[in-house]
């Protein structure tokens, strides 16, 4: 009796396991579909949250073609992939007229002080065919100076295009920026003349 017993839970545990499978197949099935049948359709926004494309260089605030990076070698060093290669900005070279002003500072035993190199960056170069998109720069950046793009249509054809300059892609986005900005503000000023001239006629 108790063969028979141990057989007819074990037949019930099994058709209950299936019972719940089928409401989470059931459930998954009645939901929204996720995938997008690209081209017919386009990612939005809302459904970027959490994507890591590449990375990018994030512009000042007053100066967006300038970036934030101070060159501190710390995304270098956290990066586990090596992915990454800065080269930091050099200091001017003096011209001949500075070089005869701190000399003769030298002579009359006054403090000299030197050109110092800008905290900024001469190169960045990020390979992203050897990027795991692990994090760790974004993470480590004192300066919050890098993001992941939200570029999901990269598509190259040669591997060596995955080498990039961010110095050069920040100055580009730049340039596209105060080029849609110039292709609005005609708009705008023919928006607020329009309602300029709507509140004097009334």
């Amino acid at each position: 009796m108790s063969v028979i017993k141990k057989k007819f839970w074990d037949d019930v545990t099994s058709l209950w396991s299936l019972i719940v499978g089928l409401k989470v197949t059931g459930k998954n099935f009645v939901d929204k579909n996720v995938t997008l049948h690209y081209p017919r359709e386009t990612v939005t926004s809302g459904q970027l949250e959490g994507f890591r494309g590449p990375l990018e260089l994030i512009g000042k605030p007053k100066d967006p073609a300038k970036p934030k990076c101070i060159a501190c070698m710390m995304c270098v060093t956290a990066c586990p992939s090596k992915c990454i290669t800065v080269v930091k900005a050099k200091a001017p070279k003096p011209t001949e007229a500075e070089l005869q002003a701190m000399k003769e500072a030298e002579e009359r035993g006054e403090k000299v002080n030197k050109p110092k190199a800008p905290k900024e960056p001469a190169k960045f170069l990020y390979d992203f065919s050897l990027c795991s998109l692990c994090g760790s720069c974004v993470e480590n950046c004192p300066a919050n100076a890098l993001r992941y793009s939200s570029n999901v249509y990269l598509t190259v054809t040669d591997r060596k295009e995955l080498k990039m300059d961010l110095l050069a892609r920040l100055g580009a986005q730049a340039e596209a920026a105060v080029a849609a900005k110039a292709v609005e503000s005609p708009k705008d000023v023919e928006a607020a003349t329009t309602e300029k001239e709507a509140g004097t006629e009334s």
